[in-house]
């Protein structure tokens, strides 16, 4: 723990950038101490070394099995997705003694069913505005900030897209060029690039299936702005790999049973853990455990109190996938208003088009399905805006 105390600061000097199995690797920062600067450069050579490789599942499941009472992890994440990832790495940058576990594989859940967007808070600037929140500001600060770093720390995996928003009146002409350029302002070094106004000639040009008129209505132009794009479950891998590299132990397929608790005090102390693959068991013992379980929190508080009370209130985002000629490479749309007040976006990916996202109550599942109003509702939403039938 002293260790831990000693590198406290080491964790805001992760940043991804390309590298061996697309792994992340950690540059210097100059506002660590000579002492933690040192730390921190043994260990980007550590991962940035072109000769190491990844420890194979076999070593990892072993560093699990070496765990004692009297030799416990510093840290054991229950999750193997975005978060808990994240932790993991943040945690053995630090010094710490880091195992990992994913019941499935690392970014099976939701991590790897995002709209793919990292978002740089322009409808917080909206919210900010017109309420007076400077709470809301403070979330558009935030996340301009957190795009910029992720972008610029993964390029192999994050890039910026350009995303238009058409205008059938001049009212939302002005409205949403004004938004965007104070947006703009507001982004200042974290900008992107700058946003525009195109005409309606223009934008046909840049979107060829966008309609020039749609609900009775003729396009007087669009707006364009600049998010950030991601390979979400791409870089979910990288950090579990990145994390590895660094001295964690990231074990998949491992399932967490139930909780090793002390006799007397009845606090826990390690878990009991079942290999998916082999369908053996062993435990791993821990000074902390870290419930990153996404919508499945619940079940593992449970197995430590099973009088717990529910803190999870699911909901599901769906996302069709339509072919490619939907949307240019390169540029996505931007629904700004749907009958019930959200946004729905529409972006290429991967050779085709993501539309969505929905939000509505569910069941937690392991492999959620759409619902056929869910579905109707996203083609309802971007049928007026295209000129060819969905």
């Amino acid at each position: 723990m002293a260790t831990a105390t000693r590198l406290k600061g080491l964790g805001v000097g992760i940043v991804a950038v390309t590298g061996a199995y697309g792994v992340l690797s950690i540059r210097r920062n100059p506002t660590l101490s000579e002492n933690d600067q040192q730390s921190l450069d043994n260990l980007r050579k550590k991962i940035s070394d072109t000769k190491v490789f990844v420890p194979s599942r076999e070593f990892m499941r072993s560093s699990f099995m070496n765990c004692s009472p009297s030799n416990p992890f510093d840290v054991l994440v229950v999750g193997g997705g975005a978060t808990g990832c994240g932790v993991a790495l943040d945690a053995v940058s630090r010094g710490l003694r880091v195992g990992l576990v994913e019941r499935e594989d690392f970014s099976s859940g939701t991590s790897s069913r995002s709209t793919k967007l990292i978002h740089g808070g322009v409808r917080y600037l909206e919210k900010a505005f017109f309420n007076f929140d400077y709470g809301q500001l403070k979330l558009v600060f935030h996340a301009l900030e957190e795009r910029k770093q992720v972008i610029q720390n993964a390029p192999h995996l994050c890039h910026a897209l350009p995303c238009m928003t058409p205008c059938f009146d001049w009212f939302e002409v002005v409205y949403y060029w004004m938004g965007l350029k104070l947006y703009d302002l507001v982004a200042g070094p974290r900008l992107l690039h700058l946003s525009r106004y195109y005409s309606s000639e223009e934008s046909v040009e840049l979107f060829p299936t966008l309609a020039k008129n749609g609900g009775g209505r003729h396009l007087k132009g669009t707006v364009v702005y600049y998010d950030g794009q991601m390979n979400d479950s791409r870089l979910n891998v990288g950090l579990a790999c990145t994390a590895a590299l660094a001295g964690a132990s990231v074990l998949n397929h491992a399932e967490v049973v139930s909780f090793l608790k002390e006799d007397d005090s009845n606090r826990i102390v390690g878990a009991r853990i079942r290999d998916s693959l082999s369908g053996k068991e062993f435990d791993a013992y821990a000074k902390v455990i870290v419930n990153a379980a996404g919508p499945f929190c619940d079940a593992v508080r449970k197995m430590a109190d099973k009088d717990a009370p529910s803190m999870i209130l699911p909901s599901s985002g769906v996302h069709i996938v339509l072919p490619d000629y939907y949307s240019p490479e390169g540029m996505g749309l931007i629904v700004p208003k749907t009958k019930d007040g959200r946004v729905v976006f529409m972006l290429p990916w991967l050779g085709r088009t993501v539309a969505g996202t929905t939000d509505s109550n569910t069941k937690i599942t392991m492999l959620p399905e759409p619902h056929e109003d869910e579905i109707q509702f996203i083609l309802d939403a971007i049928c007026d805006y295209l000129n060819v039938k969905v």
